[in-house]
């Protein structure tokens, strides 16, 4: 019976305390996820996984978790997302990337990043879906990232739910640590100079984003957050936008979720 084709997602991941209390977020994640039929494998891409040279593709059958922050509580450096790796699947995405040009290899000990278990432990808490995680190239275009996702698309077709995981608003220098802070216009802004493009599905514009969005500086003071959206946008190809969730920590982290659909 053929697999039913799956939505991609983008993620904004936030700040890692979002593992220990999603609130609204959390909760959003894991009713959408609710949706989904016939989910048998993730492919993800997060903002914390650069690798210089060939796209690096986690080739572990049990790639454990990572902890790769610091100055948290406790509690979140004992938390797990024993979630699956899939070998066969890497290799078939390694091949999907060749086959289109990229240079491609097998990394067989790289753990998930707390970009990518942090979220799907909100959407997928059983841990039991196999996850694969792609790197993001050092050297690398929104075109390029676009043309990564558009590789790897036909995946949907075989049951693979296709994740960019980062942040649209990404400023760690403008936290806001007070209680309920809300977002400067600038940020609100931005996001929905982002969300326009989307709906409008004017690549042309959003990949130009740094050149005619004026508060790019701010919102993206480094591309590895933003970047992973436009592999989300390549594997959608075309498919219509929608929110999943529109949100806000700490005044400068975006918690916006899209999913294009199936």
């Amino acid at each position: 019976m053929a697999s039913p084709l799956q939505p991609v997602l983008f993620v904004s991941h936030g700040a890692p305390t979002l593992a220990l209390d999603g609130g609204a977020w959390g909760a959003a994640l894991r009713t959408w996820a609710g949706t989904l039929e016939g989910v048998k494998a993730i492919v993800l891409v997060s903002a914390h996984w650069e690798q210089a040279g060939p796209v690096r593709v986690m080739a572990a059958a049990q790639p454990g978790t990572m902890h790769d922050f610091g100055g948290f509580p406790e509690a979140l450096y004992q938390m797990q997302y024993p979630a699956p790796g899939q070998p066969e699947l890497a290799a078939r995405v390694a091949g999907l990337l060749r086959a289109g040009g990229l240079e491609a290899e097998l990394d067989p000990s790289r753990p998930l990043d707390h970009g990518a278990w942090v979220p799907l432990r909100a959407a997928f808490p059983e841990a039991r879906i196999p996850v694969v995680q792609v790197s993001l190239p050092a050297r690398r275009s929104p075109q390029l990232l676009a043309e990564l996702g558009r590789l790897l698309s036909p995946l949907r077709e075989e049951g693979v739910l296709l994740v960019g995981s980062g942040g649209i608003v990404h400023n760690l220098r403008l936290l806001d640590w007070s209680d309920h802070p809300q977002p400067d216009p600038w940020a609100v802004g931005f996001e929905h100079w982002v969300a326009d493009r989307l709906v409008e599905r004017d690549t042309a514009q959003l990949f130009a984003v740094a050149g005619l969005a004026e508060a790019y500086p701010k919102a993206v003071p480094t591309p590895e957050h933003f970047d992973p959206l436009f592999f989300a946008v390549g594997a959608a190809a075309g498919s219509p936008v929608q929110t999943v969730f529109d949100g806000w920590q700490h005044g400068s982290l975006s918690l916006r979720i899209w999913a294009w659909a199936a």
